[in-house]
């Protein structure tokens, strides 16, 4: 047997992982139900005293996520005056779900990137992920990369599915 040579590290592929990407941080949702009248009543006078009672400290640089789990109709102030509060401590707050917050993360950095170095190359956009990367992550990415690369696969090199090649 001779030895075991490895043909994807030895070839132009270059790989995108949207992991490297990944801003640590923790994650928190706040349920603004937690400060309505039996979850679903918005009595401004007591959610204004709820709000200057609660302890915003405990979200020191915490991406936040704000979002309603009732079917309550909130009013648009309501969830603005919970992001007041949030602002001196929170690196980043959004409305909307956690999977909101991570798409929100990827819109920011992704623009921020040098593409240029998979110019006219073969690449891999890594597919398994540790991390919660949303999916939505990855339909920004080949937008940005498509532009630069050769070709585009997706997955891992033992098994990448080809999503775009350049016409000549």
């Amino acid at each position: 047997m001779g030895e075991i040579i490895n043909k994807v590290a030895n070839s132009a592929l270059e790989v995108f992982d949207l992991e490297d990407y990944y801003p640590n941080g923790i994650r928190t949702q706040i349920d603004i139900s937690q400060w309505l009248f039996e979850s679903f009543l918005l009595k401004e006078k007591d959610f204004r005293e709820a709000l200057k009672n609660h302890d915003w400290e405990q979200y020191e640089n915490h991406f936040v996520a704000i979002n309603c789990s009732t079917d309550a109709i909130i009013p648009a102030w309501a969830s603005i005056l919970v992001t007041v509060y949030l602002f001196p401590f929170a690196k980043k707050v959004v409305m909307g779900k956690l999977s909101d917050l991570e798409t929100a993360l990827y819109q920011e950095i992704l623009p921020t990137l040098d593409y240029s170095k998979y110019q006219d190359k073969p690449v891999i956009l890594k597919g398994c992920s540790k991390k919660p990367v949303p999916e939505s992550a990855y339909i920004m990415a080949i937008q940005k990369l498509q532009p630069f690369a050769k070709s585009i696969m997706y997955g891992e090199a033992c098994s990448a599915v080809p999503l775009f090649k350049k016409g000549k």
